[in-house]
């Protein structure tokens, strides 16, 4: 019994410890797609893969919350940069 618990609780530490992956963009673009999202607006960066960006003009909170969860269950976290409009002129 107690080494099963062992076990368990070996498998859970090393699950949390999954190192992030680089997802393609077509994969990004999809989620980008399902989130309402435009196309590179949902990025990584090689340098920092366990981070996600979302680089929109004031995203709603359904847009936020959409990459969240899959920033979430994917082991990312997400960053929000609000882009900002230039003024013409």
């Amino acid at each position: 019994m107690i080494g099963r618990a062992l076990i368990s609780i070996s498998a859970l530490a090393l699950s949390a410890c999954a190192t992030a992956r680089l997802h393609s963009v077509d994969e990004l673009n999809a989620v980008g797609r399902q989130c309402g999202l435009a196309l590179g607006e949902l990025f990584q960066d090689e340098s920092e893969k366990r981070l996600v960006f979302l680089f929109r003009v004031e995203p709603t909170p359904a847009e936020r919350a959409c990459v969240a969860r899959w920033a979430k269950k994917n082991r990312l976290k997400p960053v929000f940069v609000e882009a900002m409009l230039e003024p013409e002129g």
